[in-house]
């Protein structure tokens, strides 16, 4: 059964019309925020696959997961640059809000990425 409900990418969008095709490989992210809102919403969901998938093959790790214990609570994009349609790189700046063992924090990030074989791809963060 498909997940319902808003996506947790913050796009106020259900997530079956959002991030769930691209979680499921029925379509890849056409923008560098596109990618960057998916992958958040991965982290949100514990697709670790999915972020071990898109994590560009140059910078990733061996292994990819995801803490159970991080409660992601919401995201702002604060700055994008380039990325587009017709980009091969890009930059995204975001803040992204947890709660964790009753703390709350973030992660302010500007994060890299690059367009190989026509597909998005985190590549690292500045």
């Amino acid at each position: 059964m498909a997940a319902t409900g808003v996506c947790p990418c913050g796009s106020g969008i259900d997530y079956r019309a959002c991030c769930e095709p691209l979680h499921d490989g029925v379509r890849p992210a056409s923008t560098a925020e596109e990618l960057m809102r998916s992958r958040y919403a991965a982290f949100a969901k514990g697709l670790a696959d999915y972020l071990f998938r898109t994590w560009h093959p140059r910078t990733r790790p061996p292994e990819v997961s995801v803490d159970p214990q991080m409660a992601w609570r919401g995201l702002a994009i604060s700055d994008v640059v380039a990325g587009g349609p017709d980009d091969d790189r890009g930059e995204v700046e975001f803040v992204a809000r947890y709660v964790k063992a009753g703390q709350v924090g973030a992660v302010h990030e500007r994060s890299r990425f690059e367009r190989r074989a026509g597909r998005w791809f985190y590549v690292d963060a500045l």
